[in-house]
């Protein structure tokens, strides 16, 4: 890849295709596994997905990380209730720490304030996951998950060329628009040659506290005919609860009592 790379494949002559651009880790990380969790579009549940993923896994006692490549919309420090800036050496970045051992890196933990905007061009904003990548001290890591922004811009393109990307978990939602989008999702990984796990569909039910009920507020679910005409498995199918949303919202993603990621943290590391 061209040193003045702009990412826009559709005006460059290199064939990119027949290198490898995957970039080195920093030198003091040692990172087993990476798995990116990706949507077709936002507002889905993505990065409630990566949090609770991540704090199943630290449950099980794996080194867990998340590096939240969703630059311009970062959320992965709320859901743990992080809010510090991020602190560094000559060695590079420190990650923040939650609770349960959980490694994080976000844009958030490096900008004055929290509400700043990122107004940045898509190449520039690519670099900054990049550089998560390689300045960021992991450490040793047995699964570090990428919370990657909606969409197939930039960032995801990134990713898919730089790390090493293990796998791929698509979120989606009931909608038969989004599982249009979700293909599309699914495509792109397949094009990068990065093996699709599976697809989640978030706020497939609600469940009545009063008569028990479930109810498909958003339709009956098309995910498994989606599932196999994109030949992917169905990894989990999560409900609408809004406890689940308080807690990512006051930062107790770790402490929420029923983590409806546990099963596929189970699957994943099996």
């Amino acid at each position: 890849m061209a040193e003045n790379c702009t990412h826009d494949c559709s005006s460059c002559s290199a064939d990119c295709s027949s290198r490898d651009l995957r970039v080195p880790a920093n030198a003091l990380s040692s990172i087993k596994r990476v798995i990116a969790v990706v949507s077709g579009k936002g507002g889905v549940g993505k990065s409630t997905v990566t949090a609770s993923l991540a704090a199943a896994m630290a449950k099980k006692g794996r080194k867990t990380a998340v590096l939240d490549a969703d630059i311009t919309g970062p959320s992965i420090p709320t859901a743990f209730g992080i809010h510090q800036r991020a602190t560094g050496s000559d060695q590079g970045i420190d990650p923040a720490v939650t609770q349960s051992g959980v490694k994080l890196m976000s844009l958030n933990l490096l900008s004055a304030n929290e509400t700043d905007p990122v107004i940045w061009r898509g190449p520039v904003i690519a670099g900054v996951v990049t550089q998560f990548w390689q300045e960021v001290i992991w450490g040793d890591i047995d699964y570090m998950f990428v919370d990657m922004p909606p969409g197939t811009g930039d960032v995801p393109l990134t990713v898919f060329q730089s790390l090493p990307v293990d796998g791929v978990i698509v979120v989606t939602s009931p909608q038969d628009l989004v599982s249009m989008i979700v293909a599309k999702a699914v495509n792109m990984a397949k094009m990068m040659d990065i093996p699709v796990l599976g697809l989640v569909e978030n706020y497939s039910w609600f469940q009545c506290p009063d008569c028990g009920g479930k109810h498909a507020v958003f339709g009956e679910s098309q995910i498994e005919k989606v599932a196999a005409e994109l030949e992917v498995p169905v990894l989990a199918r999560l409900p609408i609860d809004p406890a689940l949303a308080a807690a990512f919202d006051a930062g107790k993603i770790e402490d929420f009592p029923t983590n409806y990621m546990a099963e596929l943290a189970e699957r994943l590391d099996s």
